[in-house]
């Protein structure tokens, strides 16, 4: 069986213990605790409570990784839960990212794709746009390969 990997990335405005980010990392915790009681969550990145940093073609980013039981788990946790609320303040802590910033793909039962993993396969996605090796939220694939119409 197969479980769906995701990651995103954001540009912050103000290095995370900047007051103009306050609003982002007072939240992140819950947050973080919401998804860890969302139905269909396998794994999340741990960060010790923080928002997980990285350097992406030279800009320091803010990175969540994670694996879903399905697209449709992902899917209610996003955009259905409290997380809501926060994703659509999204502009007040992050600077427009270069898209996409959202990648998914397909992992064996088990696997827990590293951060450098997950990167990559936004790169792919970025240098090729949506395979089944990595493809976006608008532009699925199945398990096996098809699109998702």
């Amino acid at each position: 069986m197969a479980e769906l990997a995701q990651v995103n990335v954001a540009v912050p405005r103000a290095p995370l213990d900047d007051p103009a980010m306050a609003g982002f990392a007072n939240a992140f915790e819950g947050v973080a605790r919401l998804a860890a009681a969302a139905p269909g969550l396998v794994w999340r990145l741990g960060a010790d409570g923080h928002a997980a940093l990285a350097t992406a073609a030279g800009v320091e980013v803010v990175v969540n990784v994670s694996v879903w039981r399905d697209y449709r788990s992902l899917h209610e946790f996003v955009y259905r839960s409290a997380h809501g609320r926060f994703l659509l303040r999204r502009r007040e802590w992050f600077a427009p990212t270069p898209q996409p910033a959202t990648a998914l793909w397909w992992v064996a039962d088990g696997r827990r794709p590293t951060v450098g993993q997950a990167l990559a396969r936004l790169g792919f996605l970025r240098d090729h746009g949506p395979t089944p090796q990595a493809f976006s939220l608008l532009r699925r694939f199945t398990v096996d390969g098809r699109r998702v119409r």
